[in-house]
């Protein structure tokens, strides 16, 4: 309970108490008894009513969130020209009033859903797009009253800003937004950037009459019942034409990457191939570099081949006579080489 709330509260019992006293020096007047006892009372509590009462209609306790318009029998204008601020202020009791302005954010919401918006029902904002289509617009705006310049606002529209003003406003700045964007752009690519326009423009019209735009917040967008259901089914052909074409991707990737495969064995074949020709080239180089060595000692040491002779014999034979100046056994190759015959 504030101060001036308890000031009436003392002034309207002090004026309870006066009124029981007069009654009282009525009914013993009646009865011819003495009054006199009861007139002090009677003065001090008619005394203190008045006072209460002035002081009651006198101080004015203003909250943190608001501001107070001073209406005033005694200004030329017929108002005080800064409002009331926060905390205890002091008017000409019976003279000047105060009207109370909320300076905290307020919220306006038009809504289609019955229990969201401000109307009973639905309130939402039925809008024509470039295209022809109709949508219905579900917005909320966060605003607040402009602290410094709400004696302008009480002048102009008092009370009445939150129907008269802000609502209007939306509205009609809603509707024409909606006219310059195609119903495709609205839901999609564009909202964000309509959104955005709305904003700034409503933030200069609540400006010019004494308002502070907090926010806009576009809720929701929907559609007619049989422009819902095209939009229905074109985003099933569209996810239709979508799975196909992952389908033929899909197939080119299969393909593709058989044919990869196909290419790598080829190109793993061919270098097989080369790498085996390459080692049978080496292999025949080494041996002939090899048949060019063992030719150069048995030129050098014919005897070399008649041991190797020897070593290729059976390992069953022990012992091998031979006549000093007869044959061996088994002919020895000749380590001579035999003369080509002349042409």
């Amino acid at each position: 309970m504030n101060v001036s709330s308890f000031l009436n509260t003392a002034a309207f019992f002090a004026w309870v108490g006066f009124f029981a006293i007069l009654l009282l020096m009525f009914t013993r007047s009646r009865k011819q008894s003495s009054v006199r006892p009861l007139l002090p009372i009677a003065v001090v509590l008619i005394a203190a009513a008045v006072l209460l009462s002035a002081a009651g209609a006198g101080i004015v306790f203003i909250n943190p969130e608001e501001r107070g318009v001073v209406i005033s029998a005694i200004s030329p204008k017929g108002y005080r020209e800064r409002p009331l601020q926060p905390g205890l202020n002091w008017i000409v009791p019976f003279l000047e009033y105060v009207e109370r302005y909320p300076i905290s954010r307020q919220t306006y919401t038009m809504s289609s859903a019955a229990s969201e918006g401000e109307r009973v029902g639905d309130d939402s904002i039925r809008a024509r797009t470039k295209d022809g289509q109709e949508v219905y617009i579900d917005c909320s705006v966060i605003f607040s009253v402009d602290p410094e310049r709400v004696i302008d606002l009480h002048i102009t529209w008092q009370n009445r800003y939150a129907e008269e003003l802000v609502r209007p406003l939306v509205r009609g700045l809603v509707r024409d937004m909606a006219s310059q964007y195609g119903v495709e752009e609205i839901v999609s690519a564009k909202r964000a950037e309509m959104e955005s326009r709305i904003t700034e423009e409503l933030s200069k019209k609540f400006h010019d009459n004494n308002l502070i735009l907090a926010d806009f917040v576009l809720r929701n967008i929907h559609f007619t019942e049989e422009y819902a259901k095209a939009v229905e089914q074109k985003q099933i052909a569209e996810q239709m034409a979508l799975q196909a074409r992952f389908v033929v991707e899909q197939k080119k990737q299969e393909a593709e990457q058989a044919r990869q495969i196909a290419q790598g064995q080829a190109d793993a074949a061919v270098i097989k191939a080369k790498g085996e020709a390459e080692a049978r080239l080496i292999q025949a180089e080494a041996e002939a570099k090899a048949l060019a060595t063992i030719e150069e000692v048995l030129r050098n040491r014919p005897e070399l081949l008649q041991y190797l002779y020897i070593l290729k014999l059976s390992p069953s034979i022990q012992t091998l006579i031979l006549p000093s100046n007869a044959p061996f056994i088994l002919p020895l190759p000749s380590m001579t080489p035999t003369p080509a015959p002349a042409p």
